[in-house]
């Protein structure tokens, strides 16, 4: 498994939605594991919250970018 870098402080709702695409990815893509995934995840939503979700939903940049199935693993990592 190769070490995969992100930013986890982000400027704006695409900079984040591109994040958690591309860890998301990198887990269906076999390299990274479940756990890398998650506390991933978990750090991005942590450190981007604001950008990420409003009024306990997802924003719409986010929705639009990141598609149904990805958000569907983030809102049960994150329990939304």
């Amino acid at each position: 498994m190769k070490v995969i870098y992100i930013n986890t402080f982000c400027r704006n709702q695409k900079e984040v939605s591109s994040v958690i695409n591309e860890v998301i990815d990198q887990y269906w893509e076999k390299k990274i594991n479940e756990k890398e995934m998650i506390k991933m995840i978990e750090t991005v939503v942590a450190n981007n919250e604001s950008l990420v979700i409003k009024n306990k939903s997802f924003t719409t940049t986010v929705k639009q970018v990141c598609g149904k199935r990805r958000l569907e693993i983030v809102a049960r990592i994150i329990n939304l």
